[in-house]
Order: structure tokens, then C-alpha cells, then sequence
């Protein structure tokens, strides 16, 4: 995987998590206050700037009330619309 794909692959991760968290109804400083972690963090996710390891990926799933697997189908389905 290229750096190309990588970066395209951390923006599709990034939307699924906004769309889940907008669908929620979450500002940024919601889901993160929930996940316990810093907006800046949500911030960079969303924006694909900041790479999730599995454990804030855990940590975003439980917040948005969905399963790690739910965010990554709905990234799958971004990637490869792109």
C-alpha cells in the first residue's frame, strides 16, 4: 500500500466516523468527552490527519454505540467509491 492509499484510507475512515456522529447527533467535543479523548484527536480522525490505532478505534465505536466493525464497512464503502 502506497502513501496514496494510505491517506486515502485514513479520509474514508474519517468520514464514517463523522457521518456515524452526526447520524448520533455529536459535536466533536460530544464524541470525544464520550470517548474520552481530546476534540483535537476527533478532529485529525475525521480529517484522515491522524492515524486511529485500535484501541481509540475501540474507544470511537463505543461512544458512537456501533461496533469497530460497523465504522470500518461503512469506510470500506467510502474507500472504494473514491
Amino acid at each position: 500500500m502506497d502513501s496514496d492509499e494510505v491517506a486515502r484510507l485514513g479520509m474514508a475512515f474519517g468520514r464514517a466516523i463523522k457521518i456515524r456522529r452526526v447520524e448520533m447527533g455529536f459535536n466533536q467535543e460530544e464524541l470525544a468527552d464520550r470517548a474520552k479523548m481530546a476534540r483535537s484527536f476527533v478532529s485529525g480522525v475525521e480529517r484522515g490527519a491522524i492515524k486511529a490505532t485500535v484501541t481509540s478505534v475501540w474507544r470511537l465505536a463505543q461512544a458512537l454505540e456501533c461496533r469497530p466493525s460497523d465504522i470500518w464497512l461503512k469506510a470500506e464503502k467510502i474507500y472504494w467509491k473514491e
